[in-house]
């Protein structure tokens, strides 16, 4: 057995022992020939009568109430399977829970929520009070991640003449014009922002958006935002070429290719005994939820890790 074998049966083994049912079937669905259908009945357990979701999707926010993260959160479950079906319930439900205005300004959706603090969360998601009149000079798109994904998707599923799709082309078009330079993007927010780009490209509007242009800054962003060092991958909290990308066909890959590549050899030299692989960051406030989150977060990362070999022809 190769070493990817090893990799793979090793991860395999993890999943099946420690993983929820959505990244089970996410396993199932994209190595065992399993259906998209599972994913979806696994998802829509997160998703509130209102269209959002909630209840730890995200593993480092318990709360059960929808947030705009945690949806988009959902969001990107249905672009992993290539899901775009804008009948079915769960997207459905989606768009109606964004055009409702729930947690959102006229400039974007609030990032952090009241109820994060009545239920075990990451520290990062603790939410702090603010009064009124910073909250409507914009201080929630001080972190803009979940407007940018929010809005790709409006953009790709909404009907063009609805409000929501208007809100949403405003939206895009701020965080287009305010993109910072390619040294000052942050790193979770840039993945957001590939995401747009994919989103704004498949709903043709080339016409509407500079997307071109947006495209050279995105590049040039996703080769900063990269850790060089690769002795730091895995071990501290740095951005790896999955971060952003996981096939060879790829806009970011050719800009990248032999980080993009290494990272074939440091996922199977990084991976443990167990199959998983390590987490770089964690929660003390409740260990004991911390303790099931992370095993959460290492089943949904062996899925991701494995679509990567798989991507890069290494499996």
């Amino acid at each position: 057995m190769n070493m990817a074998s090893q990799t793979y049966q090793k991860a395999r083994t993890f999943v099946y022992r420690n993983a929820r049912p959505l990244d089970i079937a996410r396993w199932q669905y994209h190595f065992e020939g399993g259906s998209r259908e599972a994913v979806l009945v696994a998802l829509a357990a997160y998703q509130n009568e209102d269209g959002g979701f909630g209840h730890a999707l995200e593993p480092d926010l318990w709360s059960p109430d929808s947030s705009p993260f945690v949806t988009s959160s959902a969001i990107g479950e249905l672009r992993e399977i290539g899901f775009r079906d804008t009948r079915h319930p769960i997207v459905q439900g989606i768009l109606r829970y964004l055009d409702s205005g729930s947690y959102r300004c006229e400039t974007g959706w609030f990032l952090k929520l009241p109820s994060n603090n009545d239920h075990p969360h990451a520290p990062w998601w603790t939410y702090e009070k603010m009064d009124a009149e910073a909250r409507d000079a914009g201080v929630y798109e001080s972190n803009p991640t979940a407007t940018v994904i929010l809005a790709g998707f409006a953009l790709r599923t909404a009907a063009r003449d609805s409000a929501l799709f208007a809100f949403a082309l405003q939206a895009a078009m701020k965080a287009i014009e305010t993109l910072p330079p390619a040294v000052e993007v942050e790193r979770h927010l840039l993945g957001s922002y590939c995401r747009l780009l994919e989103d704004a490209t498949a709903a043709t509007l080339h016409d509407t958006l500079p997307l071109a242009a947006f495209s050279d800054a995105l590049k040039a962003a996703v080769a900063n935002a990269i850790e060089p060092d690769t002795s730091k991958w895995y071990v501290e909290y740095v951005a790896t070429p999955v971060w952003y990308f996981n096939s060879r066909e790829s806009p970011y890959y050719l800009d990248n290719k032999e980080l993009a590549e290494y990272e074939c050899k440091a996922i199977a030299e990084t991976q443990l005994p167990d199959g998983a692989w390590p987490t770089p960051w964690g929660w003390t406030d409740y260990p004991e939820q911390w303790a099931v989150a992370k095993n959460w977060w290492r089943s949904h990362l062996a899925v991701s890790n494995m679509l990567y070999l798989q991507g890069m022809g290494a499996l």
